[in-house]
């Protein structure tokens, strides 16, 4: 029963930050890689980040803006977003994958507007 329950999203104006949250259970959390996906209307889901155990890599398009962190003793990871821009707009996701299974929250709306 793995569980992922994305948190923290909202209207924020460009230039703005805002830090996206996701909460897991049902396995061992420490052990796997979690990753941030975005999806606008009219466009592919699209990885933004991903963290393993010892790595971080992301998206060009948010490289040197975003930054991925988790904390394995609260089961949860974090996606700090600054400098946000109108593009960034997006239904965020959370992603875990355990074995040949993939996983995903409710997702979270990230507005970005003057």
């Amino acid at each position: 029963q793995v569980q992922l329950v994305e948190s923290g999203g909202g209207l924020v104006q460009p230039g703005g930050s805002l830090r996206l949250s996701c909460a897991a259970s049902g396995f061992t959390f420490s052990s796997h890689g979690m990753s941030w996906y975005r999806q606008t209307p009219g466009k592919e889901r699209e990885l933004v980040a991903r963290i393993t155990t010892v790595v971080t890599n992301y998206a060009d398009s948010v490289k040197g803006r975003f930054t991925i962190s988790r904390d394995n003793a609260k089961k949860t990871v974090y996606l700090q977003m600054n400098s946000l821009k109108p593009e960034d707009t997006a239904v965020y996701y959370c992603n875990a994958r355990i074995l040949f299974n993939e996983y995903w929250g409710q997702g979270t709306q990230v507005t970005v507007s003057s």
